[in-house]
């Protein structure tokens, strides 16, 4: 197939996506006329106005059923000629690969009906999974979603990707990445990220490129390193849901952080004030492990988790696990600091690297960020 992929889905190929397609059933009929004095028009892209009524000049409204603009995510990026657009996508399962180009700086994604469950952006894609000439994908290839745009917000959107391990028997490149995020100034506000392994791909466009993310109220779930890259990436007012494998035989089921954090960048991931839940039986998951790419051996991995509540499914005595043993977790630069719940006891101090109150005052979105301060979520 070509890089950007549309097919419709085959009945009943993912349960997750059910409440999406009954979302797009509900809005298949044309919106009713609304009277001459009401500010905003009835119809599928709710209080977003419809194509005759554009937010601005630049808005770009997208449904599956052929209501608007385009009926694709990516038809409509592709019609975006400049800078600066909004695309206003109505409630519907968008089976499809997206790119948004660097050239299609300050993109702005609206789910119309302010609720991610009903806006989905999803395809099956993974490492393993061979291209048209029959060659990989590859982990990066496989991305549902990719932005390489700087100045890209998304609001009320899930980004999924509902490859299933059992779709490749035997084949070991089981990474399916919904969303790889690689420009500087990304904001995801109310989003949904759903995946099993490598679900969100927090990184650059190269090794000494800034991309400062930004995520908040956001529902991140996977298994094995669900959340990963080399990003300076902050999280707020996260969940973060650790899913139950019953294809091993032993804990640990997986890892929710694998942060490859350049050496040169004092700062890698930040989650603050977030929760995180499982499925899984209690001590099941590690919260992280350092990845060090081959593509970057000098990677100094970073990441402080604080002021959160850690459920049971966290390993609370050993919560860190190393990648390879090359590169021990140890080594690198992973803190707490006043975290609560289960899996947050320090029971093997050791174990549990704790920031002091200066070092706590470093770690906030503010340094993180810099001079960049996101839309308000």
């Amino acid at each position: 197939m070509p890089s950007h992929q549309h097919r419709t889905a085959p009945p009943g190929r993912r349960a997750v996506l059910a409440a999406g397609a009954a979302a797009a059933l509900a809005f298949a009929l044309p919106p009713v006329p609304a009277p001459a004095s009401t500010a905003r028009p009835a119809g599928p892209f709710g209080r977003f106005g419809s194509p005759a009524h554009r937010l601005t000049p630049r808005t770009l409204y997208v449904h599956p059923g052929g209501l608007g603009d385009h009926p694709t995510v990516q038809g409509a990026v592709d019609a975006a000629g400049g800078p600066g657009w909004t695309l206003v996508l109505a409630p519907g399962t968008y089976r499809e690969t997206v790119l948004v180009s660097a050239a299609r700086t300050g993109m702005t994604w609206l789910g119309a009906s302010e609720d991610p469950k009903d806006v989905v952006v999803v395809y099956d894609n993974a490492a393993g999974t061979p291209r048209p000439d029959g060659t990989p994908y590859g982990t990066s290839g496989s991305a549902t979603t990719t932005v390489q745009a700087d100045g890209f917000t998304a609001r009320w959107v899930t980004f999924a990707n509902d490859f299933l391990r059992t779709d490749l028997p035997g084949n070991p490149g089981t990474q399916a990445v919904a969303l790889k995020a690689q420009g500087d100034r990304s904001a995801f506000l109310h989003c949904r990220f759903l995946g099993h392994q490598d679900t969100l791909y927090a990184d650059s466009m190269a090794l000494n490129t800034l991309a400062r993310q930004y995520f908040a109220h956001c529902h991140v779930e996977g298994d094995v390193d669900f959340v990963f890259g080399r990003a300076q990436a902050v999280f707020e007012h996260c969940r973060f849901r650790t899913l139950l494998r019953t294809d091993l035989p032993s804990a640990p089921y997986g890892f929710v952080f694998a942060p490859s954090t350049a050496r040169g960048n004092p700062y890698g991931f930040l989650v603050s004030r977030s929760r995180f839940v499982s499925e899984a039986p209690d001590g099941y998951y590690k919260l992280a492990r350092p990845w060090v790419p081959g593509s970057d051996p000098t990677a100094w991995p970073s990441l402080v988790v604080r002021d959160s509540v850690l459920g049971p499914g966290i390993d609370a005595v050993a919560p860190y696990a190393n990648m390879r043993d090359a590169y021990p977790w140890q080594a690198q630069r992973f803190g707490e600091y006043r975290n609560t719940g289960p899996g947050a006891d320090v029971t093997v101090p050791e174990n549990r690297p704790q920031l002091s109150a200066a070092e706590a005052a470093s770690a906030t979105r503010a340094a993180y960020l810099g001079d960049w301060t996101p839309v308000a979520p």
